[in-house]
Order: C-alpha cells, then sequence, then structure tokens
C-alpha cells in the first residue's frame, strides 16, 4: 500500500502559483486578497482528497477574520513619496529593549520613553506631552542607532532615518525647505525619525562660519520647538563637545552613551555568540576589550564565531575570541 502525498509536477506548480500569490498580498497588507486565495488553495486541497488540510486552512481563515487584531501583525510600511523620499529611509526595525546592551541609567531612560509613549493619550488629555524629542550622543557603535530601532520596534512604528551630512551636502541652499518637509511628515505620519550625524548640523558656530549653516540651524530649532508629539524626533551625535549649547535644552531628554565596561563587554559578545560559547569562559579579558565599543565586539565575536565555523567545530574557543578582540583591536584604535 503506498502512503503520502504523491503529486504531479503540474499540481505542485499551480500550488506554488497560489503560494507567490499569497506572499505577495500579505507583504502588501491586501487581506482580503490573501483570504481569498487561502480558500482557493482550501478548495484544490478538498479535490485533492485532503478534506482535514482544507479544513484547516478555512477554520484558520474564519478564525483570522473574526479577530485580525489578534492575528493580523502586518505592518504596511509607509513609502515616502516626492520630496520626503530624497529625504528619508524608511524601516521597520526588528530590534528589542532585551538585546540593547547598555548602561542601567540609558536603559530606565528608554523604558522611560516607552511607557510615556504607550500612555501617550492619557498623557495628552491631561494637558502633558510624552517624552519625544531625544538627544543621543556618544561615541561611534555604542547603540544610539540600535535606540532609535529598539524605540520603534518597542512601539510598532515605522522608523525614519534622516541623513543630515547628505541632505547638506544634496540640497545646500534649500536646506531648511527640506527639513521643513520632514518636520511635516514627523506631524502627518506618526514614527521614530532619527536625525543621524546630528554635528553636521548642530555644530556651534560661534566663529566665523554663519551665513547659510547658521540658518539652517535655526530653522531646525524652530522646527523642532513646534514639532508634533505626534512622533519621536531623535538627534543622534558622536561629538557632544561641538554641539551648539541652545540644543541641549530644546529636547525632552538627553542620552549619554559610552563605550562598555568589562561586564557589559562581556554580555555583548555572549548574545551575540549564544550557544556556540557554550563551556567557553571569557574571564580576564578586560585588557582587550577595553577601548571598543559595542559595534567592535560584535564583529569580534562575528569573527570568531565563523572561524570555528569553517574548522567544522560546534562550539567557539577562548582562543578564537583571544585573537578576534585582539584583530579588532589593532583595526579599531591602531
Amino acid at each position: 500500500m503506498i502512503t503520502g502525498d504523491l503529486r504531479g509536477d503540474d499540481d505542485m506548480a499551480g500550488l506554488g502559483e497560489h503560494i507567490t500569490a499569497m506572499v505577495r498580498s500579505h507583504a502588501s497588507g491586501d487581506d482580503a486578497s490573501f483570504y481569498s486565495i487561502a480558500l482557493q488553495v482550501a478548495a484544490r486541497e478538498a479535490r485533492q482528497g485532503h478534506h482535514v488540510l482544507a479544513d484547516g486552512i478555512k477554520k484558520a481563515v474564519d478564525y483570522s477574520r473574526q479577530a485580525p487584531s489578534v492575528t493580523s501583525n502586518v505592518t504596511v510600511l509607509p513609502q515616502p513619496r516626492g520630496d520626503l523620499g530624497d529625504l528619508v529611509e524608511v524601516t521597520h526595525p526588528g530590534v528589542h529593549l532585551r538585546e540593547l546592551i547598555t548602561s542601567e541609567v540609558i536603559s530606565g531612560q528608554i523604558k522611560q520613553v516607552i511607557a510615556e509613549q504607550r500612555q501617550r493619550k492619557n498623557l495628552l488629555d491631561h494637558g502633558f506631552s510624552p517624552a519625544y524629542r531625544l538627544l543621543l550622543e556618544g561615541p561611534p557603535g555604542t547603540g544610539k542607532t540600535m535606540t532609535a530601532s529598539v524605540l520603534a520596534t518597542e512601539l510598532s512604528l515605522p522608523m525614519f532615518t534622516v541623513r543630515l551630512d547628505s541632505l547638506l551636502s544634496k540640497f545646500m541652499g534649500e536646506t531648511a525647505s527640506k527639513l521643513r518637509i520632514v518636520f511635516d511628515a514627523v506631524a502627518q505620519q506618526r514614527g521614530v525619525y532619527l536625525f543621524d550625524e546630528f554635528d553636521a548640523l548642530g555644530a556651534d558656530r560661534s566663529g566665523n562660519d554663519v551665513g547659510e549653516a547658521r540658518r539652517i540651524l535655526s530653522s531646525f530649532l524652530v522646527f523642532l520647538e513646534e514639532s508634533s508629539p505626534e512622533s519621536i524626533v531623535i538627534a543622534a551625535t558622536n561629538h557632544r563637545s561641538i554641539l551648539d549649547k541652545a540644543l541641549f535644552r530644546r529636547f525632552d531628554a538627553v542620552m549619554t552613551y559610552s563605550l562598555p565596561d568589562t561586564r557589559q563587554a562581556s554580555t555583548v559578545i555572549r548574545v551575540r555568540l549564544g550557544s556556540l560559547l557554550s563551556g567557553t569562559s571569557l574571564a580576564k579579558l578586560g585588557d582587550l576589550t577595553e577601548g571598543l565599543s559595542h559595534a567592535d565586539l560584535t564583529k569580534a565575536a562575528e569573527s570568531a564565531a565563523k572561524a570555528a565555523l569553517m574548522r567544522g567545530e560546534p562550539q567557539v574557543s577562548r582562543q578564537d575570541v583571544v585573537f578576534a578582540l585582539e584583530t579588532r583591536r589593532m583595526a579599531s584604535l591602531g
């Protein structure tokens, strides 16, 4: 007796077309089309005699239609068009707070912002705005951009990244008007707006460098002051010391990032390597991790993992980690 699901090439091709169509409708957020195709698949399976599978698909569709808030987690990303499309990059991160290795102070500040945003309507109804204008400053690779991703993920919001250095160079002479377009979007499309490399705009220009740069900074401060609490506006900089002091009082919170200490460095490596590090000691590596950023440590961990896997070994050795850290220090610190 032959058992199993034997399908011909034509049948498999037809099923493949249905699955492809389902994926496309899912990606576009077209629930009606998605359910319609699913029911077509159920009908095909019923004709093939697979009644249990067909019935299961139908029940799943009925349940999903009745409880969309529970089962529909599809977020249709707004795609910027026209001028806005030239100014921002939109993503939908999947980075949770537990994945961000940072100090207790920073972690507490992020949790406070998330809590206020989740109670946004309640606060606004009583005349208070949740924290939504954030300045993140610290060395490169210490988690500033990742923080923006965490906020977007935890609040289920799209993230719009504004590259200020390219904005300044590409639209010199009309930068202020382009900033207005971005801040209009802040009010109209709820999201996390990250102004990366903010020092390109916010540098202290108290000397001879006035004119256009000063007008751009002044425009940004006005836009920021008047910005809508509908969204979160984040400015990230690697150089706090060169920022114009007028900036700090315009933000609801300033988060200061630093290079990881020995404990945090060990945690970053462990989190990235996971089970590949089982049984391997990371004790007394402080001299090798000192001065390395979170990004440096992650890259070192990845190098150690690849070295072990390419040898065909299921675990990373301490020597793999030591060599990777030494190599990273030479590249990063010189």
